[in-house]
């Protein structure tokens, strides 16, 4: 069979890694240049993955699956990388914390993470790319950005300016980034979309290491959720101590990102603040309102830049003109100083301060004023897919809008070829 992926990230990682031992003829399609300068964000950037029943993905991916996509991506790095990987388990029965969190109203989350850091990612990268393009049956086509695909009898078509493919099976692996061809294939073929009605829309909150050393000694990355009196469920993200704050490109907007290094690059910690917003009918764009939110952010700021506020001027609504004890990590020319409130929606705002004030009864480092918020942090799910409308027309990983993470996406594609392999 001649199979086509469309994309080089986690998602399309585990989907040939379970078939390159098969006869099967695999092209891969990847936008970008050459392995080395690709967007692969999921694997480029931070490097955590974890086992979890509760969070990275609204799909039943069995944990023994989880487990072995971690094992693939720990035994790329080198003996000696591999004791540098940080590891831990976000509230375990023993936790101090987890008391404290509960009876303030969040829902503690319980996940096994590793933590590669982003300065090891390039290796992984590296090797899985070698092993996979020295197999006579596996074919990389760089420079090839699809941006059209066409159902014609048992066959599918993947196009592009300069080129013209057809498949006896494809397979679209494009991540969040590759939002423009998803939406193009499901508005042609609506039947595709299961559901489509989410989007997480907050900050990235920035402190100094001290004001959290003790959770993250205990635990690295503390995942809680709260609902909140606005009905908004709001949760943390991708904790990242001693790390950097980082922007997000998309094509037309630029949101804002963190990460860390394996040994640290900072002395601060950061982590994303995201407030989960359904919609209902009529409304079914809620991507174009995340990136609504963006661009705004980014015409206040003057351009692909984000807004950055003290946690002070965010409480009284007033533009940040000068910062205090905390300096930022993002690089000047990648933010502004100014009003966030001008930007999110008041729901969204009130939410986020209850969310900071609560956590800040458990953590008090949290509540200091001249702690740093930078806006906007979009966190965007695709439509939910139906991939059992084709059978030979697949979404896996983010895309398909059932997974938000490199464990769960690399586990959407390992159990998609399991299914072809049978």
């Amino acid at each position: 069979m001649k199979i086509g992926v469309i994309g080089f990230g986690a998602a399309a990682i585990g989907f040939i890694e379970e078939l390159k031992d098969q006869e099967h003829e695999i092209h891969i399609l990847e936008r970008s240049k050459d392995v080395y300068s690709s967007s692969i964000s999921g694997i480029r950037s931070d490097g955590k993955i974890f086992v979890s029943s509760t969070m990275g993905g609204d799909m039943n991916i069995p944990l023994h699956i989880q487990q072995e996509v971690v094992n693939f991506y720990i035994s790329k790095l080198d003996p000696e990388d591999r004791k540098s990987v940080k590891t831990g388990i976000s509230f375990d029965s023993k936790s101090i914390y987890f008391e404290d969190f509960y009876s303030e109203g969040f829902e503690p989350v319980n996940s096994k993470f590793w933590h590669i850091g982003t300065d090891k990612l390039g290796s992984i990268l590296r090797k899985v790319y070698e092993d996979f393009s020295t197999r006579p049956n596996i074919h990389f086509h760089f420079n090839k950005k699809v941006e059209d695909i066409e159902l014609i009898g048992d066959k599918v078509i993947a196009r592009g300016n300069d080129f013209e493919e057809e498949y006896d099976y494809l397979v679209v692996a494009v991540g969040r980034s590759g939002h423009t061809l998803v939406k193009k294939i499901t508005e042609r073929h609506p039947e595709l979309i299961a559901a489509n009605n989410t989007v997480d829309i907050g900050v990235r909150y920035e402190l100094p290491d001290h004001a959290v050393e003790a959770i993250n000694n205990e635990m690295y990355e503390f995942k809680v959720r709260l609902i909140t009196k606005t009905g908004y469920t709001v949760r943390t993200f991708c904790n990242n101590p001693s790390g950097k704050v980082v922007l997000e490109n998309y094509d037309d907007f630029v949101t804002v990102n963190g990460h860390s290094n394996s040994a640290g690059s900072s002395e601060n910690t950061n982590f994303a603040i995201l407030c989960t917003t359904r919609f209902t009918e009529p409304f079914n764009d809620p991507f174009g309102y995340g990136a609504y939110i963006s661009r705004l952010s980014n015409i206040l700021a003057g351009g692909r830049k984000v807004i950055l506020q003290t946690y002070d001027d965010f409480l009284n609504t007033k533009r940040t003109k000068r910062l205090g004890r905390v300096k930022p990590t993002l690089p000047e020319d990648g933010y502004i100083l100014g009003d966030i409130n001008l930007v999110l929606p008041r729901r969204i705002t009130v939410s986020i301060t209850e969310f900071i004030e609560k956590l800040s009864r458990v953590i008090p480092g949290v509540a200091y004023p001249d702690n740093l918020m930078y806006a906007i942090e979009v966190k965007f799910y695709s439509n939910k897919i139906n991939n059992n409308r084709y059978s030979n027309l697949k979404f896996i990983g983010d895309c398909s809008g059932h997974t938000r993470s490199i464990t769960y996406a690399s586990g959407h594609g390992k159990l998609l070829a399991m299914s072809l392999k049978k």
